[in-house]
């Protein structure tokens, strides 16, 4: 990534997160990603750690071709942070690769324009975090760092849908909190 720092260092700690650059650059910048990508980019919530809409601790799930030039993809919720999945709509794809270094077929970086069907991204492992950048075409790219894979889009623009999550520990009754949940309310 450009600006999000995946393996930051505060005094003598190491492998802090960071996206502060990106955030400060991002004001910059926004005004040139598409309509979509800027509205997911600038959301208040993206980059609140302890906030539910935070892309942090998502898994992603599968990728499916829409289209000609389509992408879909579905990021699972963390039961103890999310009460949303999130499914992230591409248009326009020019480049998607999902590089997985551990993969069990050994490929590293299947480019999933040329697979039909659903492509399992579940080995990606946990979303880092992401960045969305401005690109030379007038559309964006979308990097998304997890552990230990990544995902990558440029794409002509890119819509994000929040949707209720189907998962039992969420389920009324069940006791668990949120972070970031006010214990008064």
């Amino acid at each position: 990534m450009r600006y999000v720092d995946l393996d930051g260092r505060v005094g003598d700690v190491t492998g802090v997160i960071d996206p502060q650059l990106y955030l400060a650059e991002l004001s910059g910048f926004a005004d040139r990603l598409p309509p979509g990508a800027r509205e997911f980019a600038t959301d208040p919530g993206h980059y609140a750690f302890r906030g539910r809409r935070c892309v942090k601790d998502l898994v992603p799930q599968g990728a499916v071709r829409s289209g000609d030039d389509g992408i879909e993809i579905r990021f699972r919720h963390n039961c103890w942070k999310h009460d949303e999945d999130l499914v992230i709509r591409y248009t326009g794809v020019t480049v998607f690769r999902a590089d997985m270094p551990d993969a069990p077929d050994g490929t590293g970086a299947p480019d999933v324009l040329d697979v039909p069907g659903v492509r399992d991204l579940s080995d990606l492992g946990d979303v880092i975090l992401d960045e969305v950048l401005p690109a030379s075409d007038g559309g964006c790219t979308h990097e998304i760092g997890c552990r230990p894979g990544t995902l990558f889009v440029a794409c002509r623009d890119l819509s994000a849908e929040w949707s209720p999550a189907d998962c039992p520990e969420l389920r009324v009754g069940s006791g668990l909190r949120w972070s970031g949940d006010d214990p008064g309310s």
